[in-house]
């Protein structure tokens, strides 16, 4: 991971998923809650529920509805909501990201938290995880009506909370997302190597990768800023 130009940057976005926060919950509810509940609510089989859902995300990966949970609760008729509650012990920082939040703070920048999530799962995690106080805003792509990977969010953003691209850092696992930011002009982009902690490391391609947070922090805090 290159040092960071830190006394060029004034605004830190911020992703939550597999960025922030351990993946982990996600890929479970996801691959193996969702499909069981769907089965035993529905009275499928779980290889039928799995046959049924996987079509439908790869449908919708990468589209507002796909990070929606009324979209979800409508197509699978149950409670998406109610059912991430029943695993919401799997919430979970990321290994010292606050350390890396409280250094953020300490050295003045400006930190966005920007996700796809819906305004549902964000409160849900922000219930379990206490992140607010370390940010300036909070925002759900679902706010704007488009998500990370539409250039169209990037434009709402900065109308909404304007910022710098070129004085901006983003760390985002989705290499997707990290290059519309790129396309829209933030100049400093890292991606997140090992996403879920109970998954493998990730090849991030062109992108540099946060591997310790306490690393990022300790070079923040080095005077670099």
């Amino acid at each position: 991971m290159p040092l960071l130009p830190w006394a060029d940057i004034d605004t830190v976005l911020l992703d939550m998923d597999g960025t922030l926060l351990d993946l982990h919950f996600d890929n479970h509810f996801w691959l193996e809650h969702l499909p069981q509940r769907y089965a035993e609510l529905h009275g499928v089989s779980r290889a039928l529920a799995e046959a049924e859902l996987l079509p439908l995300f790869r449908q919708h990966a990468g589209t507002l509805p796909w990070y929606c949970t009324d979209f979800w609760s409508r197509e699978l008729k149950l409670s998406v909501r109610d059912l991430k509650r029943e695993v919401a012990h799997l919430i979970a920082l990321r290994p010292d990201a606050d350390v890396f939040l409280q250094a953020l703070r300490a050295a003045g920048k400006r930190v966005v938290l920007i996700t796809n999530a819906h305004r549902d799962s964000l409160s849900l995690k922000l219930e379990k995880v206490e992140l607010a106080p370390y940010f300036d805003r909070l925002i759900s792509s679902h706010d704007y009506g488009f998500p990370k990977e539409d250039q169209q969010f990037w434009f709402a953003l900065q109308q909404d909370f304007p910022f710098d691209p070129a004085r901006s850092l983003f760390i985002d696992d989705s290499l997707p997302i990290l290059r519309s930011a790129g396309r829209y002009g933030v100049a400093n982009l890292l991606a997140v190597r090992q996403p879920d902690s109970r998954g493998q490391a990730k090849h991030t391609e062109e992108f540099a990768a946060v591997e310790d947070y306490r690393l990022l922090a300790t070079e923040l805090t080095a005077g670099k800023a």
